[in-house]
């Protein structure tokens, strides 16, 4: 069954380049590049990661340098530092995260490529921040 495998990168491990995968991975080592998952990707503590990640749902307990998205979830532990733009359906931040980024968070969040704010100016014209 796909659901019950998982990949585990261990602790010793140095990746560069490309990973994909269905189901779960653990990342303990150290991995450069880009991550495409439809499962759950698990970043542990003391594992480091530099990459563009997009997963079903990421759970962070290590470091992350790099824009993350999630179809379901993103949850940020008390260890997670995370430096990159972070989008989810849901977003869990515990006591204790480092997060430095932009964040979009809702039903809605995945099909935005930049946060929309409406900004009310002196004049009656309205600006979209975001927009050129």
């Amino acid at each position: 069954m796909a659901d019950d495998q998982m990949t585990v990168i261990g602790p010793d491990t140095h990746i560069k380049g490309e990973m994909s995968f269905d189901s779960s991975c653990r990342l303990l080592g150290r991995f450069e590049g880009t991550i495409n998952a439809k499962g759950q990707f698990h970043i542990a503590d003391g594992a480091s990661c530099k990459a563009q990640v997009q997963a079903g749902n990421i759970t962070v307990d290590g470091s992350v340098e790099g824009n993350v998205s999630a179809t379901d979830k993103i949850q940020l532990n008390a260890k997670a530092k995370v430096v990159g733009d972070v989008t989810a359906a849901k977003l869990v931040v515990a006591e204790g995260a480092s997060f430095v980024g932009h964040v979009q968070v809702g039903a809605g969040a995945k099909a935005a490529s930049r946060p929309q704010v409406e900004i009310e100016t002196t004049g009656a014209a309205k600006q979209t921040a975001g927009s050129k």
